[in-house]
């Protein structure tokens, strides 16, 4: 992986090589962002570039026995830790179970998002984690001397996903890191990381991908009139991942059809049809727990855009980042969301989205917030 391949973020590329030609690499380095801005692949690019035999200004060589191996995602001296699944109660999985799918997921394309890799690892059903087993692992390869490099560099995609007793062992590593060991944390809710990792580790802000810059690059990457890639670029939002979808026509597989439950589920809550409630709780309730919460976080964006288009609807043009199926219901929807509702909906699905993260009983999770929000939105705006 080199800078040169991920769209963007200049400053933060020149930070890093400054880093390293400076020799003021901190050994542990906290990269946090929003899905589908390149900030695992930018991690990957940054340890390519630290353990190259033959570094330029800008980027590694591409060509020494490092890079050749780093292109590959074989390099001894590099470790990836990362979420994985339990398909049985008695497995005890870790990151090298699925390194054959890892590294796959991570030749594909630059962009990644937790919901691909949950399909590539088979399941949309589980929850993926970072077990306990996973610590022991992590302690085992980072004691090891390094193979070839000068470094032993362990890259920890979603470390929000350690479960207590990992995050204990690697904060015992982060505080007493063995010599010469990098580790780069890539996260998507920081928020969720243990206080005591954070305050050990350099936080790096890697934002969403500026409109210029996704514009420049769909446009040098795809042949697709201008004013398709002007749409796809608003509705991305600076998500390059979503953008890619949209480009492949693949966007309908979930999100087209968290629109479809998200539409039906509101025209139901508003009528107050109980049976059909009661229908969409059970369908929601056997769907597996990242796809709920996937769909809680889609119902989130869209509650948020349709009370902006309520309270601004001149301006919808700019502020709006939805498909034009989303945007052709919203015009009809958007008055029922707004200032004496727009709070308690979003908290009660933010209540929604908590439980099922700590395991409830997701039947009734749903069931309690098709009726609350059938409440709600009878709230009359004035």
């Amino acid at each position: 992986m080199f800078f040169k391949d991920i769209a963007g973020h200049k400053a933060i590329k020149q930070k890093l090589i400054g880093a390293v030609q400076q020799n003021r690499v901190s050994h542990a380095l906290l990269f946090s962002g929003p899905e589908g801005n390149g900030k695992l692949s930018l991690a990957i690019a940054f340890a390519q570039y630290l353990s190259c035999e033959n570094k330029s200004e800008n980027d590694s060589c591409g060509t020494c026995s490092s890079c050749l191996k780093y292109q590959k995602l074989i390099h001894p001296d590099l470790h990836f830790v990362f979420p994985v699944i339990k398909k049985k109660a008695s497995e005890k999985p870790i990151s090298d179970t699925y390194i054959k799918e890892w590294r796959e997921f991570l030749s594909n394309s630059v962009y990644h998002g937790f919901e691909k890799w949950l399909k590539k690892m088979g399941t949309e059903n589980q929850q993926a984690g970072i077990f306990a087993q996973e610590s022991e692992e992590i302690i085992k390869k980072l004691n090891l001397k390094s193979y070839e490099s000068e470094y032993k560099i362990m890259i920890i995609w979603m470390p929000e996903k350690m479960n207590i007793s990992a995050s204990n062992k690697l904060l015992k590593m982060i505080e007493e890191p063995p010599p010469k060991t990098i580790l780069i944390l890539v996260t998507e809710d920081s928020e969720k990381i243990i206080k005591t990792i954070l305050s050990r580790t350099q936080l790096i802000k890697i934002p969403k991908i500026n409109e210029q810059v996704m514009y420049e690059s769909i446009k040098e990457k795809y042949e697709i009139e201008d004013a398709k890639i002007k749409e796809i670029v608003r509705t991305s939002d600076g998500n390059y991942l979503k953008a890619e979808e949209l480009i492949l026509n693949n966007a309908n597989s979930s999100e087209q059809e968290n629109f479809s439950l998200f539409a039906q589920f509101m025209r139901d809550a508003y009528g107050l049809r109980i049976t059909e409630l009661i229908e969409w709780a059970e369908k929601m309730a056997k769907s597996g727990r990242e796809t709920q919460k996937n769909f809680l976080q889609y119902a989130l964006k869209l509650l948020r855009e349709n009370f902006i288009l309520n309270i601004s609807p001149e301006n919808q043009n700019k502020v709006l980042f939805l498909t034009d199926n989303e945007k052709n219901f919203s015009i009809k929807f958007n008055k029922f969301i707004h200032k004496n509702n727009i709070f308690q909906l979003t908290n009660e699905f933010n209540e929604a989205y908590n439980h099922i993260e700590r395991n409830g009983y997701n039947k009734l999770i749903f069931l309690d917030l098709a009726l609350k929000t059938a409440r709600l939105l009878k709230i009359k705006p004035q």
